[in-house]
């Protein structure tokens, strides 16, 4: 079986990493700061958007996206994700399913790079067996060019963005809903739903098997 997980929200619970990033940045550029509350809204469908919400939300000039952008994620890049920001049972359920035979992939909006040091600083790399990120094709998640790069039997994620992607991928979409998502479960798309990794390996078999 082939399993594609989105990772911010899905393995990482990544928002308090991407709010000291954000908050150095706008630091540096004299900009007001945002809490993490309003960080954690703007997250879902990748840096360079997240940056144009935050950019309208505090009120700054749009010409200075770029640099607020490269700052950030500079920032991000340098500062390692702590291991302890994995969901509970994600290592155990990860190594579970290479036990198995399954092949992973991640399939992410977070810049490449930044998707590598994730993987990298929690240790996660060598379980995948692809990373793609959000400036790894022309398009990004809600576009099904992920998904359909990769052919997988289901898709993992958190998001109305993940969501939308499943769907138009036609690919089950299985909902972690102790992530970043802004609607309630039951307006969001899904084959079935998840709130613990504890759950996931037999819910994953018998969403596959029963397709």
């Amino acid at each position: 079986m082939r399993i594609a997980f989105d990772l911010d929200g899905t393995l990482i619970d990544s928002v308090a990493h991407i709010h000291e990033a954000a908050s150095r940045a706008l630091a540096e550029l004299t900009l007001p700061p945002v809490d993490l509350p309003t960080l954690q809204s703007f997250v879902g469908n990748g840096l360079p958007i997240l940056v144009t919400r935050l950019i309208m939300h505090i009120g700054a000039e749009p010409s200075l996206h770029q640099e607020l952008h490269d700052r950030t994620l500079a920032h991000y890049l340098n500062t390692p994700t702590d291991p302890q920001s994995l969901y509970p049972n994600v290592v155990d359920t990860l190594l579970a399913l290479r036990g198995e035979g399954h092949s992973l992939t991640i399939c992410t909006n977070r810049p490449f790079h930044a998707a590598l040091a994730n993987l990298q600083d929690t240790d996660l790399l060598h379980i995948f067996d692809l990373v793609i990120g959000g400036d790894s094709l022309p398009t990004r998640k809600p576009s099904p060019d992920m998904l359909l790069a990769t052919a997988p039997d289901l898709y993992v994620g958190d998001s109305e963005v993940d969501a939308e992607t499943a769907v138009a991928a036609n690919i089950p979409f299985l909902l972690f809903t102790e992530g970043y998502r802004k609607s309630p479960v039951s307006e969001i798309p899904h084959t079935a739903a998840f709130d613990a990794w504890n759950s996931f390996l037999p819910l994953a078999n018998t969403i596959v098997v029963g397709a």
